[in-house]
């Protein structure tokens, strides 16, 4: 019975950990094109705002708010500035988005030195079948779940999601049809640097500070982004699931560096089988 519920405990933290390490990068590359290298950075942006808060006498909550508002305008900026100029051009995007990355990484180090007070995990545990686990992994759950219910809203229901994926679709007819794309993009990417900063946030009280800590979630975050595909709401929820399975199966029998090497293996099957991944996949069965 234990065992059980540890494998679907450690799933389901799994899962959380990707969907909102995931979802912010999968924005910016869907509906952009953009192959953002400094995702990790806007993580720790997010990280660095929640845990100084904090230690300012701010409560947890809002001080997670600050970090994933400080990333999203840090963003935006970005946007405005550089990111704008590698539009369709991909490897050129990658290229500038990883120098800026380590421009982060270097001025973070300057500045904040290589460690960070840290904030300490809330809420305790609960035990259950014998086993003790941590009652904050599963509040991330419940903020997973419910980032993408909002993520839903957004691009579903509103006028800035009609627009987005117009502009996704066909930039320049949504132009022509009186789309103000360069704020739809610029609004775009700084959603997806506040969700990277939210992941940051939500989860500076279960790690070490540090300036290179971004590192930690993007090789997990670029596996789920390549293994869901383009479209945030429809790829990425099924990727984690599937991708948290395999970790939770290859760590539970084999330990932490066998989980990593699950993700690698399954992402390299997954666009072998599925080059659209499960994006391409869920859309031909909805047709």
């Amino acid at each position: 019975m234990l065992q059980t519920i540890s494998y679907l405990y450690q799933v389901a933290d799994v899962f959380a950990f990707l969907v909102l390490a995931a979802a912010g990068l999968a924005i910016i590359f869907g509906m952009m094109g953009i192959i953002n290298m400094a995702h990790g950075e806007f993580i720790a942006v997010g990280a660095y705002v929640t845990t100084y808060s904090y230690q300012a006498g701010a409560p947890l909550v809002l001080g997670i708010l600050l970090g994933s508002a400080a990333a999203g305008l840090f963003g935006i900026a970005l946007e405005r500035t550089v990111v704008r100029r590698f539009y369709h051009r991909p490897i050129d995007s990658l290229v500038a988005t990883w120098g800026i990355s380590l421009i982060m990484t270097q001025g973070a180090l300057l500045l904040f030195g290589s460690g960070a007070p840290g904030v300490g995990t809330p809420f305790g545990s609960v035990a259950v079948a014998g086993g003790s686990f941590s009652i904050y992994r599963l509040v991330l759950l419940l903020i997973a779940v419910l980032v993408l219910a909002g993520l839903y809203l957004v691009f579903m229901k509103t006028r800035f999601g009609v627009h987005a994926r117009a502009t996704m679709q066909n930039a320049a007819m949504a132009r022509s049809l009186g789309v103000p794309v360069d704020r739809v993009y610029a609004a775009t990417f700084g959603l997806g640097a506040a969700l990277a900063g939210l992941a940051g946030g939500l989860y500076a009280p279960t790690m070490t500070l540090s300036p290179m800590m971004g590192g930690s979630f993007v090789i997990e975050a670029f596996v789920t982004v390549v293994a869901g595909g383009a479209d945030v709401l429809v790829g990425t929820p099924p990727a984690a699931i599937v991708l948290a399975v395999i970790k939770a199966t290859a760590t539970s029998f084999y330990g932490q560096v066998y989980g990593v090497m699950g993700l690698l293996v399954a992402v390299c099957i997954v666009v072998r089988v599925l080059p659209d991944g499960f994006t391409g996949w869920m859309t031909r069965r909805s047709t």
